[in-house]
């Protein structure tokens, strides 16, 4: 494939003028091959190009772009690409009303908001290898030669951000972000390649009490939209149940992670493909049917008798389940052994939450991790958080039918009922506004059955006509369109 050719400042006068001609001659081969393109570059080519005769003495030398026609215009695609969306109006006030309570739910909770740019370096989110995050980037090399990413996750920027801030900080810091995330991912009904997450972390708090007030915050958020725990769950384990499971097997701490990975897929494939992959990272077959029939315990009574109550693992769970009770959300949590989250970076109490009629996937997801910061090359400090996506949520308040109405809604609606008075509504939308108030101002002269339609659709309150006796008096008429009540205001007692 030929370079694109650079800007056509290369054809300075000062040029040889065998290499404006070899540029020239080769520039033909990038241009489409109709007889306009072709007399327009050789007639380009012939000009004088150094000032000399026939240059006129002026700027010369410039190709002039071939003339464009209906004939090389192309229709564009007018759907997103594949994986993204569009948010018109009425999906942009679903957007901003659920980000609303994203940001409310942690303003309750003494969260402060933070972001990081969408492109970061790729290196931040490349860690294990046989992640799944690893064939989900979008990634590519800049015209710097550096490697970058779309993020797919935020929690890799708040570690490079934690790292970057160092002791400048006070912890603990309890930071939110609600951010755009890209994975190239395969799709289904809410997973999409291009989607927004609400994150909360907590770092710097190594107790379990982290983890339960993420999970209260998250609770908040369900009660506040409307979502019960017969609705929804959270399915609650920890990654130190695996490591005591593969610690009494031998099984070296550098397969830990591959063996999460392979564990979090355990509701994807069978059980049988399963196996094979634990086998494949050297898992013996003993030690991987252990480890299958604790991953397939649901409760913490049941776990405790298999591996002992003496455990890092179960006295976390206990003291979560015990503070649960204590938040009040007992009951939207259970426990099981096959939750292991799969980015790799997880190290302690993990959790997802569910639909109960399991028609979606995970709801949101977390949990701590402990040694994230120091596969950065920083200090590990304890830290937790979790992730929470848009579009599961929004697939699951269509399904109980709770979205809310969200029309367009505006406090007044200005109209000027002579042209020449554009100006003076103008000026009484200027007013109304500097007061706070929202205001649609018609911009055109448009008959009054077609103002009237127009309140309607944009759920004016007020309707102020600016009409020239009125004005002469410095007056408008104001009509209360709920009431039909009509008066004239004097315009310095608007409000």
């Amino acid at each position: 494939m030929l370079a694109k050719p650079c800007s056509l400042a290369i054809l300075h006068p000062r040029l040889p003028s065998c290499t404006r001609q070899v540029f020239l001659s080769n520039f033909q081969f990038l241009i489409p091959a109709h007889s306009r393109y072709r007399s327009s570059l050789s007639t380009a080519a012939q000009s004088p190009l150094d000032g000399g005769a026939g240059a006129g003495g002026g700027r010369t030398g410039a190709l002039s772009p071939p003339p464009v026609t209906d004939e090389v215009v192309q229709k564009i695609d007018v759907n997103p690409p594949k994986g993204t969306r569009d948010f018109p109006p009425e999906e942009m006030r679903l957007r901003n009303w659920l980000f609303h309570n994203f940001r409310e739910v942690s303003r309750l909770s003494g969260f402060e908001e933070v972001d990081f740019p969408v492109l970061e370096s790729e290196a931040l989110f490349i860690r294990k290898a046989g992640e799944e995050i690893r064939d989900q980037l979008y990634c590519f090399e800049d015209r710097g030669n550096r490697r970058v990413a779309l993020r797919p996750e935020l929690t890799p920027s708040l570690a490079r951000l934690v790292i970057q801030k160092g002791k400048s900080v006070p912890f603990p810091l309890k930071w939110f972000a609600v951010g755009q995330c890209w994975r190239y991912e395969r799709m289904t009904r809410g997973r999409r390649r291009e989607h927004y997450q609400w994150n909360m972390d907590i770092i710097g708090v190594p107790e379990v009490t982290a983890e339960a007030e993420l999970m209260s915050s998250i609770v908040t958020f369900f009660k506040k939209v409307g979502i019960s725990s017969s609705d929804v769950g959270f399915k609650v384990s920890s990654r130190k149940v695996l490591q005591e499971v593969l610690r009494s097997y031998s099984v070296p701490e550098i397969l830990f992670g591959k063996v999460c990975i392979i564990i979090d897929k355990i509701e994807k494939i069978p059980i049988d493909d399963i196996k094979n992959e634990l086998k494949l990272v050297g898992i013996s077959e003993v030690a991987a049917e252990e480890l299958l029939q604790v991953l397939s315990i649901k409760s913490l009574e049941k776990l405790e008798e298999v591996l002992g109550g003496a455990g890092e693992a179960i006295s976390d769970l206990k003291q979560l389940f015990s503070l649960a009770e204590k938040f009040g959300y007992s009951d939207w949590i259970q426990f099981d052994a096959s939750v292991v989250r799969g980015l790799a970076y997880y190290t302690g109490i993990v959790f997802e939450g569910f639909d109960r009629e399991g028609k979606l996937r995970a709801i949101c997801g977390g949990g701590r991790y402990d040694k994230l910061l120091s596969t950065f090359g920083g200090d590990d400090l304890p830290a937790c958080g979790f992730g929470f996506g848009d579009a599961v949520i929004i697939e699951l308040l269509k399904e109980k039918g709770l979205l809310p109405n969200l029309n367009q809604q505006v406090e007044n609606i200005v109209c000027a009922l002579d042209k020449n008075l554009q100006g003076a509504a103008a000026s009484v939308a200027t007013k109304l506004r500097e007061k706070g108030q929202t205001v649609d101002l018609v911009l055109e002269s448009k008959p009054l059955k077609w103002v009237f339609k127009r309140a309607a659709r944009i759920n004016a309150q007020r309707l102020i006509l600016v009409g020239l006796s009125e004005w002469q008096r410095g007056m408008v008429s104001v009509k209360i369109l709920a009431s039909g009540e009509q008066t004239e205001v004097e315009l310095a007692n608007l409000e």
